[in-house]
Order: structure tokens, then C-alpha cells, then sequence
């Protein structure tokens, strides 16, 4: 098997029996056989690890936690797992997607024709195929580097199917050579879900590491499956790990009126009836979770 080639194909589980079947059936039938799936499961109460025990490849290797670690710390898991397996990329790829046998060798091809560091495929949303979840995405400075998708829930008339450089790009699906891992370390876990894909993309911006958006390569995203959309679960992770972002790369200093500007936002929402006051309240508290997350690992720095 060429080192060069060999894809570890990261995936973090937790109660996804629902949607395992069908991601499984795309992974099996990638026409770019050599990859290793590392899948890391946080404490499934479902029948996730039953699914993976009668999932026959050789080439699955299943990590399996006693507790819940997040997705920040279940990704840095899989990726050194298949670091110190000698694979030169790693295919950070949700398991609540679908995708046709050419995903991966696509992606490869994109990553070695354009020598970039980092390279995604256009997203599509599973239950309304010609509706674009992500045609990879960017940041925006003048609202803290808030992410956006690019062409997000824009029916796909192939206004988003030119080959580009991008910023940002969720990981959802989206493969990156070792060396970057070398270059600006793994996730950070103190994100445990949401965000920590957003300070991925930002710090390797800042280090000037190329994301190439390549919209032949195509996928199917079940959005929300898991943990639900705008579920009081999001909410609480979205606000605090923003509140954390902030402070985390522009200070107290930096941080203060980009948190305070957020949190008019919030209340103007809530004064204008767009939002209720518990989703109000759970966000105000969320936001000093990211004050306090923020100061405590300071504090471990310290």
C-alpha cells in the first residue's frame, strides 16, 4: 500500500445507530480502497458498537470510550490513531452523511493536483438533494470571524461549481494533510462539540494554510440529526464556545465589545419576539460558561 495514498478516515459515534447503516455502505463502496476508518465511539447506549462489530472490513479500527469525550476529542483520537498508523492525510467525515463510491479518490486527486493543505467537497442536504447545505464557506472579521456557508440552503443551479480557495469549511467532510497537524496542533477539546472546527480553519488561516473548495466531489448531510437544530443542546454549546472563541484569540481586551455586541443582538431578538426568554436566559448563561471556561484554562496556562 503507497504511504502516500493512505487516507485515516476519522468518525466520532455517539448513539448514532440511525444513521451507521447507510454511511458504512458509502465507506465500502469508495473506489479508493486505501484508507483506515477510525471510528471513536463516546459511550453509545445504542446499538452503534453492535452495528460496528458485524461491520466486516479489516480495515475498521474502532476506539472505544467509557465515558463521552466530545467530538473536539474524539477527532484527536482518531487523528493520531492514524497519524502513528502512517496515514499522510486525515478525512475528518461526519457518520450522519452519505456519498458515492468516488468521495475519497476525488478528494485525494484535489489535495495532490493543487498542493494545498486542506480540501473539501460541495455539501448537500439529505433530504432535499438539489438544496445546498455547504459549498464551503468563510469568515467574516467585522462579526469575530463568525463563519457563514457559502450557497447555504440555496437550491443548486451551479451558481457554486467553480473550483476555489476558501477560509472556513466545517468538518463535516474535509481532508487535511499530517502536516498540518504538525504545523498548528489538533483540536482543541476544551470545545467539546461546535466551534472547534471554526478554531481549526482560524488558526490555519492565520498560518496561511490553503483550504481548496473542489464542488465535483459531492455528499449528502443529514443536518441536525443527532443533536437537532437550534435544540436547547446547540444553543447552550453554539453561545458558549463562541464566548470562549473570542476571548481565546483576541483577549480580554479584544473580546469584550465583540461578546457585548453579540448579546444586544441576543436581546434585541428576544425585545422583537424572534426568540422566547428561556432560549434568551440559556443563552445569557452560556455565555458567561465561555467567560468561565476561558478564565479556568487561563488559569491551568498560569
Amino acid at each position: 500500500m503507497a504511504s502516500e495514498d493512505l487516507i485515516g478516515v476519522v468518525t466520532v459515534t455517539f448513539n448514532s445507530a440511525e444513521v451507521l447503516p447507510e454511511f458504512l455502505q458509502s465507506i465500502s463502496q469508495q473506489t479508493h480502497r486505501q484508507f483506515i476508518l477510525f471510528v471513536v465511539d463516546n459511550a453509545s447506549k445504542d446499538s452503534t458498537l453492535h452495528l460496528l462489530r458485524d461491520y466486516d472490513d479489516e480495515r475498521l479500527t474502532v476506539i472505544s470510550n467509557q465515558d463521552n469525550r466530545g467530538v473536539a476529542g474524539g477527532n484527536n483520537q482518531g487523528i493520531r490513531a492514524a497519524l502513528d498508523a502512517g496515514c499522510t492525510s486525515v478525512l475528518l467525515l461526519n457518520n450522519d452523511t452519505v456519498f458515492d463510491p468516488s468521495l475519497f479518490a476525488k478528494l485525494r486527486h484535489g489535495l495532490s493536483k493543487y498542493q494545498v493543505a486542506m480540501i473539501c467537497p460541495k455539501m448537500m442536504h439529505y433530504d432535499s438533494p438539489d438544496r445546498i447545505w455547504a459549498a464551503g464557506g468563510a469568515f467574516q472579521p467585522w462579526l469575530a470571524y463568525r463563519n457563514v456557508h457559502y450557497g447555504s440552503d440555496e437550491i443548486d443551479q451551479g451558481q457554486c461549481d467553480q473550483t476555489r480557495l476558501i477560509t472556513y469549511v466545517p468538518t463535516c467532510c474535509v481532508l487535511i494533510r499530517q502536516e498540518l497537524f504538525q504545523n498548528i496542533g489538533l483540536m482543541d477539546e476544551n470545545y467539546f462539540v461546535y466551534m472547534d472546527d471554526v478554531d481549526f480553519m482560524y488558526r490555519a488561516m492565520k498560518a496561511g494554510a490553503k483550504l481548496l473548495y473542489l464542488p465535483e466531489a459531492k455528499l449528502l448531510h443529514k443536518a441536525g440529526s443527532l443533536t437537532g437544530v437550534e435544540s436547547p443542546f446547540s444553543v447552550r454549546y453554539c453561545t458558549r464556545n463562541r464566548a470562549y472563541f473570542m476571548l481565546k484569540h483576541f483577549g480580554i481586551a479584544g473580546a469584550v465589545p465583540m461578546v457585548m455586541l453579540y448579546q444586544f443582538g441576543y436581546a434585541a431578538q428576544f425585545l422583537l419576539g424572534q426568540t422566547g426568554w428561556g432560549k434568551y436566559r440559556a443563552r445569557e448563561k452560556a455565555v458567561w460558561e465561555g467567560i468561565k471556561l476561558y478564565t479556568a484554562n487561563q488559569s491551568k496556562k498560569g
